[in-house]
Order: C-alpha cells, then sequence, then structure tokens
C-alpha cells in the first residue's frame, strides 16, 4: 500500500531523514516507534504530504504521490491534538470532509451515523465538542478521518493525552476498527507498549533511520542492535568477548570474568562469527529469576547482591549490585515468587539466573 524510497528531509544544514525505505503492507497495522526527535513525525507530514521531501518517492497504492498535495492524496490523518472544530457539533466535524468533496445532505448524514456507531459514539451528532470527554474527542477524530474511506489512515501519537485506562480502551478499538475496516493503518508514537500491543509489524527509529523492522515478538526478541534492545522494553546488556562456537552454541566471558554457555539451534541469535570479537547478551529482566541458589547445568548465571526491589503490581524488580559494581534488574512474577526459594532482603547474597537459550548476542 505505501512505499518510501530514499526518503530524505533536510532543513537548511540539518538532516532529519538521511534516506529512508520502508513498505507498509496493504490492510496492514504499521507502528513507527522511536524517541522524540527521531523523524517519525516527519515521515508521516511527508506521508500525509504536508512536507515536501528532499529526495526520494513516495509511492501509495502503486501511484507516485510525491508530488501531490494532500488533498489529492486518498491519505487521513489523526493528530496528536485532534483539530476539532470547536464551533461545530460532532456531526458537523465527522462530515467536514464529506461536506467539502460535496456529497449530498442525506448521504452524508448516513455515512456521519455509520462511522459513529462504528468508533462507539452512536446518536451523538448533535453534541457539542466541549462536553465531551478526552477519550469521546479522539474517536470524533478518528470518525472523521474514517468517513472519507481512505486507503490510508496516519495517526499521531493520537493517545498520548488520554489517561492509561481509557488508552488502554481505545487502543483496544483501533484494532478492533483496523480489523472490520481493512484500512492500512500507520501509528506513530514513542510508547513501546503502544506498539506493541497495536501492531501487525512495527518499526524502530533513531535519527531518521530505520534500525529494524518487523513482527513486534521477532523484534522484541531478537532486537539487531543495541539501541533496538535498549529502546525497545528494559533490556542487561552485557559486554563480553566472544571465546567460541559449535553447532550447538557458543561460549562467553561476561563482563570480562564470567563464562556463559549460549545454546540455540544453529547459533541462531549469535551475530558475532570470531573467536574473539567483543559482544553484547542482552537479557530481558522477564527472562531471568533471582535466587539463592547457583544455576544449575542447564543455567548461567552471575552473582550479585540485592540492593533494590520495586513492586510493580504483577511483578516486582530486583537491582543486583555485581562484584564489578555494574547494576543488572531482573523482574518476577509476583505469584511466581511465592511458589520459589524464598524472599530475599536488602543486601542478601543471590544470584541472576538464566536459561542457556535466552537472549540475544550482538555484536558489541
Amino acid at each position: 500500500m505505501l512505499e518510501l524510497q530514499g526518503v530524505s528531509k533536510k532543513y537548511g544544514d540539518l538532516v532529519v531523514l538521511p534516506g529512508l525505505d520502508l513498505s507498509v503492507g496493504d490492510g496492514e497495522l504499521f507502528c513507527l516507534l522511536g524517541p522524540s526527535g527521531c523523524g517519525k513525525t516527519t515521515v508521516l507530514r511527508i506521508v500525509a504530504g504536508f512536507e515536501r521531501p528532499t529526495a526520494g518517492r513516495i509511492v501509495l497504492g502503486g501511484k507516485d504521490v510525491t508530488d501531490l498535495p494532500p488533498y489529492r492524496r486518498d491519505v487521513n490523518t489523526v493528530f496528536q491534538g485532534y483539530a476539532l472544530f470547536p464551533d461545530r457539533d460532532v456531526a458537523g466535524n465527522v462530515g467536514y470532509g464529506l461536506e467539502v468533496r460535496g456529497v449530498a445532505a442525506a448521504e452524508r448524514r448516513a455515512r456521519v451515523r455509520e462511522v459513529l456507531a462504528q468508533v462507539g459514539l452512536p446518536g451523538t451528532e448533535g453534541r457539542a465538542i466541549s462536553a465531551l470527554s478526552g477519550g469521546q474527542r479522539q474517536r470524533v477524530a478518528l470518525a472523521r478521518a474514517l468517513v472519507n474511506r481512505p486507503s490510508l489512515l496516519l495517526l499521531d501519537e493520537p493517545l498520548s493525552a488520554l489517561d492509561p485506562v481509557t488508552a488502554e480502551e481505545t487502543r483496544r478499538e483501533l484494532v478492533r476498527l483496523q480489523g472490520e475496516t481493512g484500512t492500512t493503518f500507520v501509528f506513530v508514537t514513542h510508547n513501546q507498549s503502544e506498539a506493541l500491543s497495536l501492531s501487525h509489524r512495527l518499526g524502530v527509529m533513531e535519527k531518521g533511520c530505520l534500525r529494524q523492522a518487523g513482527p513486534p515478538r521477532e523484534v522484541y526478541e531478537h532486537p539487531a542492535d543495541r539501541f533496538v534492545a535498549g529502546f525497545l522494553g528494559a533490556a542487561n546488556l552485557l559486554e563480553g568477548e566472544l571465546v567460541g562456537r559449535d553447532a550447538a552454541g557458543a561460549d562467553l566471558k561476561l563482563l570480562g570474568a564470567y563464562e556463559a554457555r549460549f545454546e540455540r539451534a544453529g547459533t541462531a541469535g549469535v551475530t558475532a562469527s570470531t573467536p574473539g570479537d567483543r559482544v553484547l547478551l542482552c537479557l530481558r529482566p522477564e527472562r531471568m529469576k533471582v535466587s539463592i541458589l547457583p544455576p544449575r547445568p542447564h543455567e548461567n548465571g552471575l552473582p550479585g547482591r540485592l540492593r533494590e526491589e520495586v513492586f510493580l503490581g504483577a511483578a516486582t524488580r530486583y537491582t543486583l549490585e555485581l562484584a564489578s559494581g555494574r547494576t543488572i534488574t531482573v523482574d518476577a512474577q509476583n505469584y511466581l515468587r511465592e511458589l520459589s526459594d524464598g524472599f530475599w532482603d536488602d543486601d542478601d547474597e543471590v544470584w541472576a539466573v538464566w536459561n542457556r537459550a535466552s537472549g540475544e548476542v550482538l555484536r558489541a
């Protein structure tokens, strides 16, 4: 549905996008994820036609739209601030695009009713925008974008102003609507949980570059580099050296002192190739456990001292200080903690333990 081919954007000497290639499939919900200032909103504005690329092509549905103005692209946008008209009621806002296109009043009313029912706001046509909650305003903005039945819908952090409960409800509604309408969604966010829970595929951006793209589980569990590993969720990145590798896995020396064995069929998950290569072992905190017992033969472990525990609701996050002085974090589900080998206190000597198949070995 959407292709960006070598798209770059400069403002004077400032390079925002050095040259971006990106493809989004027809009917896909694609999330573009990255920190503030990485260029993701610029990408959205270029696709919508509000900005012109310095170089490159925008292809929509097989048609080059690089030089077309916004109103000639089959694209609608839901803005971060919603951009609703305060002097128009709900029906006036939702039907505005149809009105501009000259759609007859009877058809306009029917389509407004239909799309308001889709977003969960039936019977609200006559309500003032000022009388709506934040979540309702977001749904009106979504209805206004969908009523024209675009091929591509762009969403610029539309959940950022909502409280957590309303945002969660709206996330589920977005997934439902996208599935029902079959419209291609491109969703821009800096919120990792939104990207993981919403998307069919996601792309992680840094400094105008697409670092990795793929299904959420794949990108989360198999990050391509240090930035992706550290940005998409919490990660322990342990420096080390590749000692050797064989058909079953790889031998590592971590933090200059600790031996570890990494095992996965065909050494998948090891991007370093030569013994002596500097590596990073990426370990997600939820793939580790705290134990008073040393690791068993099929496990790896690092000894440390418990320095902090933070209650997170469903889990508890433990911070362990290693002999080197650096710290690592371990997340334990609280119901499993009750079944484990006990509870711990600050300053207790414990082990951070993980399965040999866990993690990803990255070239440093």
